[in-house]
């Protein structure tokens, strides 16, 4: 199961994050190419709109790429029966009913159909200092950085509604990533893995998120503007 690789606990993972609308068939081709030669453990697809054909952008990473490849989706339309696995999202830190539950339930029934691993996760929205668009599409609001106990109540509550997994999001191109300070008080009430992504730019960056108790890191648009530095961040888990 996919989901046991996500939580080996003895191991830190890294996830390239793409989003099919940032890439020609060339410049997706290469980025599969270098993550399947760097040994990256999983790559996550998914984006807030997702015009370009979906299930093809998995075949075509899946053509260079032998890893699992997870779907990330931005709403209920965005599934395919390409993917290992989906992480089926909610939006746990905001009050828009319809991202809390209302494209779970239509995306429920396409989701059964493709018969994919399922993965209950918690999505949290952190402030990463500036407008996203997650923040944007979702009309919500994210966790203000330094509301530490409001974003561990909230992680509880994932927990206790039986989450399997808690995502932790400063949002794509986010100026900051998510503070230190939180993922360890998140990880010291919560008993369930946590995935933190946006804002992590540098090998630096990595390493403190997984100082700071993350079980997964997620990077994607520092890889789009540099992709040299995905060997140097693959270095960082194997230490």
């Amino acid at each position: 199961m996919i989901y046991q690789q996500l939580t080996d606990h003895k191991r830190r993972h890294l996830a390239l994050l793409i989003d099919p609308d940032k890439h020609t068939h060339e410049s997706l081709t290469a980025i599969a190419q270098r993550a399947e030669r760097c040994a990256v453990p999983f790559i996550f697809v998914g984006g807030s709109l997702i015009q370009n054909d979906l299930a093809q952008t998995v075949r075509t990473i899946k053509k260079y790429y032998t890893r699992p490849v997870i779907l990330f989706p931005g709403c209920a339309s965005h599934v395919t029966s390409e993917v290992d696995a989906l992480l089926f999202l909610s939006l746990i830190s905001g009050r828009n009913a319809e991202f809390l539950i209302g494209n779970q339930v239509i995306a429920a029934p396409l989701v059964k159909q493709a018969n994919i691993e399922v993965i209950p996760t918690g999505y949290m929205l952190i402030e990463g200092g500036g407008t996203t668009s997650v923040e944007y599409m979702s009309n919500t609001r994210p966790i203000p950085a330094e509301k530490t106990d409001i974003a561990v109540a909230t992680a509880l509550a994932g927990e206790m509604l039986g989450m399997k997994l808690l995502y932790l999001e400063a949002g794509s191109g986010a100026l900051h990533s998510v503070p230190s300070a939180m993922i360890q008080a998140i990880k010291l009430h919560c008993n369930i893995p946590l995935i933190v992504g946006g804002g992590i730019r540098t090998a630096d960056d990595l390493q403190r998120v997984f100082v700071a108790g993350a079980n997964i890191a997620v990077v994607g648009t520092s890889i789009e503007k540099t992709p040299d530095l995905l060997d140097e961040m693959m270095k960082v888990i194997r230490c």
